[in-house]
């Protein structure tokens, strides 16, 4: 349909949207400002199990909730966050969905889209710049080179970027130190855009980046490099939320694209809110399982966003199960109903862990046509064993017509408000923050921390950075540091080896395990299938 069109679903008059051709459109931070403040739809979070190599299909599950509830004659927005090129072009592939449950066009929103993402990658890297032009010029600030903290980013993954050496030389004075390449998804600026408020929130964010220390031990930021101006500069038309539509009409948001295991893993503090004004249903999504992306969700963007979901939905596949239940790949399309239960635990661990932030939760199944009746009849009655709510979808083949019964069962139990629930005080010490998590939601044991993580963390406190919220990176895989430990570990320790402020951000990330924030690409990677077709049409991604 004409994106004019679907603006008007939302009551977005056609003359406010700056379009990107006849399917794409941006709505500006003017009009989203003047929306109705008092006209709040329901919140509901799509989150998952622990995933598998199969992928569970949070996307599609939001998409298709939402083209249901449009069916059902509900005024539905649906949040999700812009893909990311390095998985487009590495192993995950693209990011708009797929079957039936897809948002379009699906190629130009994978690709380059309204150029977001490469706004965020210029934006970061020119204040990478100036803080190498400001040791060439006679350093003012005193930067010790040996602290310098801000990398560079590229939307890419490449790991041969993950060390580097800037070479400087100015007359005959060797400027040269270390530094890294993130990919852009990891980036802060990233961060800083997906929970900025508006322009000026955005601007005082940006201020606040540490990007070093000086030879005394103090912090250097953006704004004392006069950067932030210009960063913001750079972004004042990406921060703009992105309008496109499901296959079936319904309105989506894409905007910002965080990982949610080296970041917080949500769109748009801006898209959410305006969905939520616009809409009386809102759909949004959160990275990877739950309990990486749904508690990030919690502990980071509702406490500094102040929204709440009204609903929690956790997605499962009969595959996904089956392989936390210990089914090797070749094996995995074989009926097994006992496998099924087995890795249910790690479904029903999710929900437990969700349920303790205070909000209705229920499962989702993601059927697919290789699943049988007794798997599927295993799932529902271990649900009901535990209380669960629980439903099936099938959107990837029907599209919304696939989630109608799911999406009854999404009003009825989003119906209730519920109080704010948070996994730690924000006044609690990091090491106790980080222990909150680790064993409310991890499940482990305890937590450690190397001589160097140990360092930097009492530098951060004596710093008086300690009161901010943290965001731990982990491999999405396990619940442990060990991608190979499926199911529900227990006992283990989540080990920290490297603290990383994002001051503008406003949360201290904590490196767990063998966490890379510049990703590799895959032996076969996806960007070998992709190409144009006669027409000059692109294919190949998935």
């Amino acid at each position: 349909m004409p994106i004019d069109d679907i603006a008007g679903k939302l009551g977005i008059p056609a003359d406010v949207l700056i379009t990107f051709g006849g399917d794409k459109a941006k709505i500006p931070l003017s009009y989203v400002d003047g929306l109705a403040p008092d006209a709040d739809g329901k919140l509901i979070l799509v989150a998952a199990m622990t995933p598998t190599k199969y992928g569970e299909g949070k996307t599609t599950t939001s998409i298709g909730l939402g083209d249901g509830l449009n069916r059902l004659g509900e005024k539905v927005a649906i949040c999700l966050r812009e893909p990311s090129l390095g998985p487009v072009f590495g192993m995950k592939g693209g990011g708009t969905g797929g079957g039936k449950s897809q948002i379009i066009p699906s190629a130009d929103i994978n690709l380059h889209f309204t150029g977001d993402l490469h706004a965020i990658s210029s934006a970061h890297n020119l204040l990478s710049a100036i803080i190498d032009n400001h040791l060439y010029w006679d350093n003012k600030l005193d930067i010790d080179r040996d602290k310098i903290t801000w990398p560079r980013v590229m939307d890419m993954n490449d790991r041969a970027l993950r060390k580097v050496t800037h070479s400087m030389n100015r007359n005959g004075a060797d400027l040269s130190h270390s530094g890294r390449f993130d990919i852009t998804a990891a980036s802060e600026v990233m961060a800083i855009f997906s929970l900025s408020r508006d322009t000026q929130d955005l601007q005082r964010r940006l201020g606040n980046i540490v990007v070093a220390q000086d030879c005394a031990g103090n912090l250097i930021t953006a704004k004392q490099l006069d950067a932030n101006g210009a960063m913001a500069a750079l972004l004042k038309d990406a921060i703009n939320p992105n309008l496109v539509q499901t296959l079936e009409g319904t309105p989506c948001l894409v905007h910002g694209g965080p990982f949610a295991n080296i970041a917080h893993g949500c769109s748009s503090v801006i898209a959410t809110r305006a969905g939520l004004k616009m809409a009386d249903y809102v759909f949004t999504e959160a990275g990877f399982g739950a309990d990486l992306g749904a508690e990030k969700f919690f502990d980071i963007k509702c406490r500094s966003a102040g929204i709440r979901p009204n609903a929690v939905i956790i997605v499962a596949t009969i595959r996904a199960l089956k392989a936390h239940g210990g089914i090797a790949l070749a094996d995995i399309e074989l009926e097994n109903a006992e496998a099924v239960l087995k890795g249910a635990e790690n479904l029903n661990r999710q929900v437990e862990n969700t349920r303790s932030f205070g909000v209705p939760v229920m499962v989702a199944l993601n059927q697919f046509a290789s699943d049988s009746a007794g798997e599927v009849t295993a799932v529902a009655e271990y649900c009901g064993e535990k209380g669960i709510p629980f439903g099936t979808a099938t959107h990837f083949v029907d599209g919304g017509e696939g989630t109608m019964d799911l999406a009854r069962k999404v009003i009825e139990i989003s119906s209730n408000e519920s109080e704010p629930k948070y996994c730690y005080p924000l006044d609690a010490s990091v090491e106790d923050k980080l222990k909150a998590v680790a064993t409310k939601i991890y499940g482990a044991a305890d937590i450690a921390l190397t001589p160097e993580a140990q360092q930097k963390l009492e530098n951060l406190e004596r710093l008086g950075k300690g009161g901010l919220p943290v965001c731990i990176a982990k491999t999405q895989y396990s619940f442990s540091t060990d991608p190979k430990a499926l199911g529900v570990p227990q006992g283990h320790i989540i080990e920290f080896n490297d603290f990383r402020l994002n001051g503008g951000a406003e949360f201290i990330v904590a490196i767990a395990g063998n966490m890379m924030t510049m990703p590799g690409l895959p032996r076969e990677p996806a960007a070998n299938k992709i190409g144009l077709d006669e027409n000059g049409e692109v294919t190949g991604i998935i």
